[in-house]
């Protein structure tokens, strides 16, 4: 007899802030996967769950738009900036941006691009900062930018306004470059600023995006949303060059009905945020803590007592952000719950009063 059942081999009952990532799958994501479970479909995005996610990301980012559904983060940046550029091409990006820091090179190495990396203090691109890599057009000695690419929210957990998003693109679109958007956290974004997806892409002149899923309760499975056909070539070969063509797009497309067809997407990033910021106030109140910048959407990054990092994580899995000054980043997840939160802050509460802070 062959053994099936599968032995659990972590605690469900523990929890963290190194990332959304950790999070588990959303039940009713869950639920999707079974229903669309059983029976042959075509393969390769030849199925009627895959043709139904063109109809809603349509309603989410207007008529014009193509949803093409890869597995991860990265592929769908490779895919996008493949798609919008040429071998002797750049890309322009903030030095924290997870294209340039935390993809171990595969724009470079897989989509053949250079990235022009430019130091922000916010992880925000404006127009002015743009134009520090925005020359050498037509110039053989030099990589051509041009691709903007943003990150929705950044990396350093801030969000964009739309009046921030189309001073970018107006300024890239007047250099004859176009605007990708890393939205792998867009969700959040949106909830933050309360407005729906396409006021921070199609509406401000956004021409391609990488819409993320993983980060907001999928189990893993993305998109590359063109929404300026203009602004690629081939992004169906380049998909399949880029190893990102699911066989079973079925499972993959489900998951992005099941958050996206109703407002699942927003609540579970409602959630994030609203724990974000409960942790914020939580850490705040507690001596020897600074709270180095409020929380736009599901990031807090903080200073804690010296030794209280390394004790911490013995519980609580989180990451240092920036070693040389000891500065934490916390995020928060579509499953985080109050508890959750205010059991960390007290035992955090627990080292300071400890180390006589």
């Amino acid at each position: 007899m062959i053994e099936t059942a599968l032995t659990r081999l972590h605690d469900p009952a523990r929890k963290g802030f190194a990332s959304d990532n950790y999070a588990g799958v959303h039940p009713e994501v869950l639920q999707a996967l079974a229903t669309v479970n059983g029976g042959h479909v075509g393969a390769y995005g030849a199925d009627p769950y895959t043709e139904a996610l063109q109809d809603v990301v349509r309603r989410h980012f207007g008529e014009q738009s193509e949803c093409l559904p890869v597995f991860n983060g990265t592929g769908a940046n490779v895919v996008a900036l493949s798609a919008m550029t040429d071998r002797w091409d750049a890309v322009i990006c903030t030095a924290t941006a997870h294209a340039h820091v935390d993809e171990c090179g595969a724009p470079e190495k897989v989509a053949g691009v250079k990235m022009l990396p430019v130091s922000t203090p916010d992880g925000k691109l404006t127009p002015e900062l743009v134009d520090r890599e925005a020359h050498g057009f037509g110039f053989e000695h030099h990589a051509q930018p041009r691709v903007v690419t943003v990150t929705q929210s950044t990396e350093l957990g801030t969000v964009y306004t739309p009046e921030q998003l189309r001073a970018v693109c107006e300024h890239a679109h007047g250099l004859g470059m176009t605007v990708h958007l890393d939205g792998a956290r867009l969700a959040n974004a949106a909830a933050a600023l309360d407005l729906p997806l396409r006021a921070l892409t199609t509406d401000v002149g956004v021409d391609v995006v990488s819409w993320g899923g993983t980060k907001n309760g999928l189990m893993g499975a993305e998109a590359v949303v063109v929404l300026t056909p203009e602004a690629v070539r081939q992004p169906r070969f380049v998909r399949k060059l880029s190893t990102q063509l699911a066989s079973k797009m079925r499972f993959v497309s489900a998951q992005l009905l099941a958050l996206h067809t109703g407002d699942l997407w927003l609540t579970a990033a409602r959630r994030a945020n609203a724990m974000a910021q409960r942790l914020s106030a939580g850490l705040a109140a507690v001596p020897g803590v600074t709270v180095t910048q409020l929380p736009d959407a599901n990031a807090v990054f903080a200073l804690l007592p010296p030794g209280a990092t390394a004790r911490l994580q013995e519980r609580w899995p989180f990451y240092v952000w920036n070693a040389a000054t000891g500065e934490v980043r916390l995020m928060c997840s579509w499953d985080t719950t109050e508890q959750d939160v205010d059991g960390f802050v007290a035992a955090l509460r627990e080292q300071t009063v400890g180390a006589g802070h």
